[in-house]
């Protein structure tokens, strides 16, 4: 595997950026500690086809066998598993995604609340200095929203909102998921074609 990334899933709508960063980060050989909210389980039956399992073993069956992951290659983790590597800052991984982002989340990580594995590894990420992107999909956002942002850009992490832009003409609904899971990329490292480097593409008069 070339590197190892935690991704979490959490309640805000846009569950499409995180579904789909998963299956590029798997197709450019990482591997991914993937974690759900119970919120983000009702926002995928919400707004999209996918049949996602209850029960953890089959969640993970079925999530390896959607994206064609092997079994070192992706890792489910349940809410309560403090004994995952993204439990300790002896295992966390090098960067950790929590795509989408609810603003209970974003709550959570602020003030320090460790009342679930995902809230537990985003504050292993921020005490061990491990980068941090937080992907939150909401509007408008109330001042608890931006001050919790900013008290988190503060503390290391990185607010890349699910806003995406229009300068690559997109012509489909993919497209716009596209272009926030680029930017998340590029912010991995992880190379990726999705959307030209800016100055690439061609010019229009």
């Amino acid at each position: 595997m070339s590197k190892t990334f935690c991704l979490a899933l959490t309640g805000a709508s846009g569950v499409q950026y995180g579904l789909r960063l998963l299956q590029l980060l798997l197709a450019a050989d990482c591997r991914v500690y993937l974690m759900l909210s119970k919120a983000a389980e009702v926002v995928i039956r919400r707004e999209t086809s996918l049949v996602v399992p209850e029960n953890l073993a089959e969640q993970q069956a079925w999530f390896r066998d959607t994206y064609a992951a092997t079994e070192d290659q992706l890792q489910l983790f349940g809410r309560e598993d403090w004994f995952a590597p993204v439990a300790s800052g002896s295992g966390a991984p090098e960067a950790m995604v929590i795509c989408p982002a609810s603003g209970g989340t974003l709550s959570a990580l602020a003030n320090g609340a460790s009342n679930n594995l995902i809230e537990r590894a985003g504050d292993v990420a921020l005490k061990e200095r491990r980068k941090l992107i937080l992907v939150p999909r909401e509007t408008p956002y109330s001042q608890v929203h931006l001050e919790n942002m900013l008290k988190l850009t503060q503390m290391g992490a990185l607010i890349l909102p699910a806003s995406p832009g229009f300068y690559q003409n997109p012509q489909t609904l993919e497209d716009l998921v596209d272009f926030v899971v680029a930017r998340i990329l590029d912010h991995l490292a992880v190379p990726q074609t999705l959307i030209p480097v800016w100055g690439d593409q061609p010019t229009t008069k």
